[in-house]
This record gives C-alpha cells, sequence and structure tokens, in this order.
C-alpha cells in the first residue's frame, strides 16, 4: 500500500482535496481527528492533560474547552511542548493502528491529512508527499470567510506555519487550488494517474 502524506496551509485547500479522494473511496486518515480522538471523554490522554493544566480546561460535560486550553499553549512554548508531549505519542499509536488496518485490507493507496507534515520532518514517514496550496491572497481571504476571523488574527496563524512555497519545494506532488471545485478535481484525478493508481472496478 502506497502511504501518502497530504498536506497545504491555512485555507489552502487540503480539506478539499481530501474529501475528493474520499469520494473515490480512497482512505483519507486524518491527524486533527485522531488528536481529537487522543483527549477524548475517558481516555488516558484526557486524564494526563487536566493533571498538567487543570480541571478548569474543561466543559461541564467533561470534555476539553479547545479555546481555554489554546488561551493556555498559544505562545507559551513550554506549555505547547507539554501538550504534545502527552497528545503526538498517542496519535502516533493510533495513526499505526489505521495504517495497518489499511494495509490488512489490501488496499492500494491511503492518505494521510496532516498539516504540520514539513514543519514536524515527518516526510521520512510517507512514501510520497503531496502539498495543496494556493496564493496567499486566497488563503486570506478563504479564512476570514470561512473562521469569521480577522485579517490581522489570519495573517498571525499563517506566519506559524511554513510558507507554501517552501512546502512545494520539499513535496513530491503539488495541487493548485487557484479555481473551482471541478478545476480541483481535475487536478486530483491527475495525481492519481502519477501515482498509478488503478480504481477497483
Amino acid at each position: 500500500m502506497l502511504w501518502i502524506g497530504l498536506t497545504g496551509g491555512l485555507a489552502s485547500g487540503k480539506s478539499s482535496v481530501a474529501k475528493i479522494l474520499r469520494h473515490k473511496n480512497i482512505p483519507v486518515v486524518c491527524a486533527d481527528t485522531l488528536a481529537r480522538q487522543a483527549v477524548a471523554l475517558g481516555s488516558d490522554g484526557l486524564k494526563q492533560v487536566v493533571a498538567h493544566f487543570g480541571a478548569d480546561i474543561l466543559t461541564s460535560a467533561g470534555e476539553i474547552n479547545r479555546k481555554k486550553l489554546a488561551a493556555q499553549v498559544f505562545g507559551h512554548k513550554a506549555n505547547l511542548d507539554k501538550l504534545e508531549s502527552i497528545i503526538h505519542p498517542i496519535v502516533r499509536q493510533l495513526t499505526k493502528e489505521n495504517r495497518e488496518k489499511l494495509q490488512k485490507q489490501d488496499i492500494q493507496i491511503a492518505f494521510y491529512d496532516v498539516p504540520l507534515l514539513f514543519e514536524k520532518n515527518m516526510q521520512g514517514l510517507f512514501d510520497k508527499t503531496v502539498v495543496v496550496h494556493t496564493t496567499e491572497a486566497n488563503q486570506i481571504q478563504r479564512a476570514i470567510s470561512r473562521d469569521k476571523a480577522t485579517e490581522e488574527q489570519v495573517k498571525s496563524r499563517m506566519s506559524h506555519q511554513m510558507a507554501l512555497k517552501e512546502k512545494i519545494k520539499k513535496a513530491d506532488f503539488a495541487i493548485e487550488n487557484n479555481a473551482g471545485v471541478i478545476e480541483l478535481e481535475q487536478a486530483v484525478e491527475d495525481l492519481l494517474i502519477k501515482l498509478n493508481y488503478q480504481p477497483q472496478e
């Protein structure tokens, strides 16, 4: 099975590509989903996070209040490092389990959707890497619309990511997302051809 790392930048269209792949019945494992599982209600990960950050980061239902937790880690490197030291090993184990499960199903190709693939130097974990990119103006406009954020907030978030032009240099393949859905679907189709993917009848 080909194991492909899929990444991008803020509002560059990575999730849209993942959606197109899933419509084609190609598995996409999402790192963000696994990170949420790692600290789900009743999990060991949640207990560890609460032990370090305190119970005031929880909602009334006992789940993590993401805004409160973000306030403690954003701009506080020691707290962020601690949070990552709890979550990342659990996510790595969940990723391994997902990959092994897919391999047993005799699947040709599967993607792992991970935002900080290059920032975290994860490229060695994959057979190939793909970056979804768009213009900076598109990123800003889409993120403002999608997240109801200000331009300043969006630019601040972008400053914490590697520039898309740098990711393009590092990736094996790049998908441009500057037009519409039809063009993006065609770009995904072209990528699958380059990866020698053969749809099952």
